[in-house]
């Protein structure tokens, strides 16, 4: 299971997004089985219809209908987040990028699909590794 971030759902939603080609390609290659939060849902409706339109807008909440993520919350999620925001908050570390972290704590992974190496590239994972490995870029 690969915990997912907004740029990249949104890169597959948009094709005019500098990173399509690259996001689809590594979908269309791996087919993985992706699961993120509400948090990244929510990042994602919002820029699906302020900056693709409403058909893209329609299309994501038709994949969210279709069951293609897996979204997970779970009672100690907030405190949880807040923790890991308030640990990386001198890196900008936000509440969305900070459920990331905690999901993949939960699922004890260390793989993320992001574009936002900013971040994850400082971010450390709670189990599995000394590092996230954060996809399409470190799949080759």
């Amino acid at each position: 299971m690969i915990v997912i971030d907004t740029s990249v759902i949104y890169a597959l939603l948009d094709g005019k997004d500098a990173n399509h080609e690259k996001a689809a390609a590594w979908y269309e290659e791996h087919h993985p089985a992706l699961t993120t939060t509400p948090l990244i849902l929510a990042e994602v409706d919002h820029l699906a219809g302020a900056r693709a339109g409403s058909r893209a807008q329609q299309a994501w909440r038709q994949d969210l209908a279709n069951g293609v993520y897996d979204v997970r919350w779970w009672s100690s999620a907030p405190q949880e987040i807040a923790a890991i925001a308030h640990q990386y908050a001198d890196v900008g570390v936000g509440l969305a990028d900070a459920s990331l972290v905690a999901l993949a704590g939960r699922i004890e992974t260390t793989n993320i699909a992001t574009f936002d190496e900013r971040h994850f590239r400082v971010m450390r994972p709670a189990k599995g590794g000394p590092a996230f490995r954060l996809l399409p870029h470190d799949s080759a």
